[in-house]
C-alpha cells in the first residue's frame, strides 16, 4: 500500500488540489476551512437563514443545509437570496443530500457545492443479507453509474463542487455483503462514486469517512488516502467525528479523531459535530484547527522507520506488571490512571486528593515530586490518601545513597526518573535499586538517547520497567520539528527497536501543549491530541494528565479521554448525532435527560439519533438505540433491530429503561453520599 502520509512523527501537510466551493478555496495552500450546519426545519426559510447568519458571524467558512425532499431543496433559493442580501454572499452553502437523487438535482442549481451519501444515494440500506456475484455487483455499479452521472454533469456544467460524504452508520447493504461494516467498506463505498465522477473529468470534489467511533474514523481516513495516492489522485478531506456527542465528550472524541488526521498532515476542512447549538460548535473546531496548523512543516527531518500497522489496530503488545494488588499494567487489562499531587496535599489539603466520588474514577496512583532528602522525609511523616499506588518524580540531583534508605522501607513504588544517552551506569543502578526492594523504575527519556541506551536496556530486561518522554524539551534538542504525539511515537518506535517490551505511560504536560493558551479547552484538545491519538494507534498503558492543577478534575478528564478513545469503560457511552434539520425530536434535551436517568450504567452503550438516516448503522455497536421514526415518535432498538416502532415520545424513556432492564443492564444509581 501506499503510505498515507509523509511523517507520523511531524505535521506535512498532504498536497491535495484546490477544490473550490463558491469563493472559498479547500486544499492547496488554503488554511483548514471551519463548517457547520443548521439546525432549523430548511422549509421555515426565515428561520434557516437566521441560523446561517449566527454561525457566519461566529466564524464558519462554510454552512451546511439538510435537504431531504425536492421541496426543501426548492427552499434553498431564497435562502441563498437572502443570505447574500444579508452580506454573506462569500459564505458557501452546503445542501446535504442522503436518499434522493431529485432532490440534489434541485439543489445544484441554487447552493456552492452538494454533499451526497454514497451509502444511501441510490442505493439502500435494509440490513439484507445476500450473496453479490461479481456480475450481480457490476450491473449494481452500472446502476449508480446512470444515477449518479446527472448530478455530475450538472455540477460541472454551473461550476459547483461535490462532497462524497461516507458514513460508517449507513453504508449500503451491496457493501456491507462484500467489505463488512469496516473502514475498507467504507473507502470502497467513496472510491465508487469518485471514478463515476472521473469518468466525465469532474475533479471538484472532496471526500469525508465519518463515524463516530474515532479509531474507525483514523482508519478509514488513513486507508482512502493510502488507496488514493496509489491511484494518483490527490482530493481534500472533510474531517469529522459523527455522532460524537454533547459536552466534554463530544470535545474529546472530536479532538481525538480530528486531531489526530491533522497531525499525520491529513484534513483540509472539519466540522466538530456536537448535540448543542451549533455556533458551539465553531470555537471548537476552530482550536483544532488553529493548534495543528502551526504545527505545519515544509520538510520532514523525521526517521523513517515505523513499525506500526496504521490501518488496524493492534494494541502494541508488552509486558504484564503488578503495580499494586488490583492495578495490573498489560495488554489484557486497560490503561492505569495516575494523577499528579503536590507534596503539601498530603498534610495540608488532603481532601484535594481523595478518590473522586464516583468508585469508577479513582486516583489508582498518585504523583509527587520530590526534588530533596526533606522531602523525602516530609512524604515518610504524610498520612497518605488510598491511591492504589504512589510514583515519586524524582529530581536527577537525588543520589542512589540518598533514595535507597527511602524505598527500603516503603511498600511498593514507581520511581520516575530522567536518563540521557550518557547514563548508562545510573540507568542500570536505579534498575538494580527499584528491583531490589521491589519497585518499579518508570525510565524519562527520548528516542535519540533510548537509542544509545538500548545496550544497557538489554542487559536490563523488561522486569519492572515502564517507559515515558523526558518532560523537558530541551532534551529534545535532535527533534525539534516532532509534535508530541510525533514524539511518543518515536519513542515507542526505539522502545521496540531495542528490544523492550515494557509498557508505556502517557504524560500529558506543558511539554506536550501544542502552544501556551491556557484554557481548558485548551488543555483538554491537547490531553485529546496526545493520549487519543496514542490510544487509537494501540499506544499505552499508564496515563496521567498533569497539566491541570485540581487531581479530580485531572482524573475524570483521563477518564474520559479513555472513555472516547475506546480504550475504558467508565460510565455511560452515548452516540448522540448532532442537530439538523432532518431532527424528528430535539435532541440536545433529549440527550441529556436519558443522560440524567442513565449516565451510571458503566459499559452500556446508548445511542440516541435524531432520524433514520444514519441511526441504525450508527449505533450498530451500541447496546440500545433510541431513534426518531416520525414526529413525536421514537423507535427503540437492540443492536440493529428495531423492537418498539412509533412510541410517543411521552412513553420513550420509560420504554427505554424497561427495555435496558429486560436485558440485565440495569443497575440502580448510587444514593447521594
Amino acid at each position: 500500500m501506499s503510505p498515507y502520509c509523509v511523517s507520523r512523527y511531524q505535521t506535512v501537510r498532504r498536497p491535495t488540489h484546490e477544490v473550490m466551493v463558491g469563493t472559498v478555496g479547500v486544499g492547496g495552500a488554503n488554511p483548514v476551512r471551519i463548517q457547520s450546519m443548521t439546525t432549523s426545519d430548511t422549509q421555515d426559510i426565515a428561520a434557516t437563514v437566521k441560523q446561517s447568519i449566527a454561525l457566519a458571524e461566529v466564524g464558519c467558512e462554510i454552512v451546511r443545509i439538510t435537504a431531504p425532499n425536492v421541496t426543501a431543496a426548492q427552499c434553498l433559493r431564497p435562502i441563498r437570496e437572502q443570505f447574500t442580501a444579508a452580506g454573506f454572499g462569500h459564505i458557501p452553502l452546503v445542501a446535504d443530500i442522503h436518499f434522493l437523487p431529485s432532490a440534489a438535482m434541485e439543489a445544484v442549481e441554487h447552493v456552492e457545492k452538494i454533499r451526497v451519501n454514497p451509502g444511501n444515494y441510490a442505493d439502500k440500506k435494509k440490513f439484507a443479507v445476500r450473496d453479490y456475484t461479481d456480475a450481480d455487483y457490476d450491473r449494481e455499479l452500472t446502476r449508480l453509474h446512470e444515477t449518479f452521472s446527472p448530478l455530475v454533469l450538472r455540477a460541472k456544467t454551473l461550476g459547483r463542487c461535490l462532497r462524497i460524504g461516507t458514513n460508517h452508520g449507513s453504508l449500503s447493504d451491496r457493501i456491507m455483503n462484500r467489505y463488512g461494516d469496516t473502514p475498507l467498506g467504507m473507502v470502497e463505498s467513496a472510491l465508487e462514486f469518485l471514478r463515476i465522477a472521473e469518468s466525465h473529468g469532474f475533479k471538484q470534489m472532496i471526500l469525508s469517512m465519518k463515524a463516530s467511533n474515532p479509531k474507525v474514523m483514523i482508519q478509514a481516513y488513513r486507508l482512502l488516502v493510502s488507496r488514493m495516492t496509489g491511484e494518483n489522485m490527490h482530493y481534500p478531506l472533510h474531517l469529522g467525528v459523527t455522532e460524537a456527542g454533547d459536552g466534554e465528550d463530544g470535545r474529546i472524541k472530536s479532538a481525538i479523531g480530528i486531531g489526530t488526521l491533522l497531525h499525520d498532515g491529513l484534513g483540509d476542512t472539519i466540522r466538530v459535530s456536537l448535540t448543542e447549538d451549533s455556533v458551539y460548535e465553531i470555537p471548537v473546531a476552530r482550536a483544532i484547527a488553529d493548534k495543528t496548523m502551526s504545527l505545519w512543516s515544509s520538510a520532514p527531518v523525521a526517521p523513517a522507520t515505523d513499525s506500526l500497522d496504521p490501518y488496524h489496530y493492534t494494541r502494541r503488545a508488552t509486558t504484564t506488571l503488578r503495580l499494586a494488588p488490583k492495578i495490573i499494567v498489560g495488554p489484557e487489562h486497560h490503561p492505569t490512571v495516575i494523577t499528579r499531587v503536590e507534596l503539601a496535599d498530603f498534610t495540608s489539603q488532603k481532601s484535594r486528593i481523595e478518590n473522586p466520588k464516583s468508585k469508577d474514577t479513582p486516583h489508582e496512583g498518585l504523583l509527587v515530586a520530590i526534588t530533596s532528602v526533606a522531602d523525602l522525609a516530609a512524604l515518610r511523616t504524610a498520612s497518605t490518601p488510598a491511591a492504589s499506588f504512589l510514583a515519586l518524580d524524582l529530581a536527577p540531583a537525588l543520589t542512589i545513597e540518598e533514595l535507597t534508605p527511602f524505598v527500603y522501607q516503603s511498600p511498593p513504588l514507581m520511581l520516575l526518573r530522567p536518563f540521557a544517552g550518557d547514563d548508562s551506569a545510573v540507568l542500570a543502578a536505579f534498575a538494580t535499586l527499584a528491583r531490589r526492594h521491589g519497585h518499579t523504575l518508570a525510565i524519562a527519556t527520548t528516542a535519540t538517547d533510548l537509542a544509545t541506551l538500548a545496550p544497557t536496556l538489554t542487559a536490563l530486561g523488561d522486569s519492572s520497567l515502564v517507559f515515558t518522554l523526558s518532560s523537558q524539551l530541551s532534551a529534545l534538542n535532535s527533534s525539534p520539528a516532532r509534535h508530541p504525539l510525533g514524539r511518543y511515537r518515536a519513542l515507542a518506535e526505539s522502545v521496540r527497536a531495542a528490544g523492550s517490551r515494557a509498557p508505556l505511560w502517557i504524560r500529558n504536560t506543558s511539554a506536550t501543549t501544542v502552544h501556551a493558551n491556557n484554557t481548558f479547552l485548551s488543555r483538554l484538545l491537547d490531553a485529546a491530541f496526545l493520549t487519543g491519538g496514542l490510544l487509537c494507534d494501540g499506544l499505552g498503558d499508564l496515563v496521567s494528565i498533569e497539566t491541570e492543577s485540581d487531581p479530580v478534575r485531572a482524573t475524570t478528564l483521563a477518564y474520559n479521554i479513555l472513555q472516547g478513545a475506546g480504550a475504558r469503560s467508565s460510565k455511560t457511552e452515548f452516540v448522540a448525532c448532532p442537530s439538523c434539520g432532518r431532527t424528528l425530536f430535539d435532541l440536545q434535551t433529549t440527550t441529556q435527560r436519558i443522560r440524567a436517568q442513565t449516565g451510571h450504567l458503566k459499559g452500556v452503550k446508548l445511542a440516541i439519533m435524531g432520524c433514520i438516516v444514519n441511526g441504525p448503522g450508527e449505533m450498530a455497536d451500541a447496546d440500545f438505540g433510541y431513534v426518531g421514526g416520525a414526529p413525536g415518535k421514537i423507535n427503540l432498538y437492540v443492536g440493529k433491530t428495531c423492537v418498539q416502532y412509533n412510541l410517543p415520545q411521552a412513553e420513550a424513556d420509560a420504554r427505554l429503561i424497561a427495555l435496558i432492564k429486560e436485558h440485565g443492564k440495569w443497575v440502580e444509581p448510587a444514593l447521594p453520599a
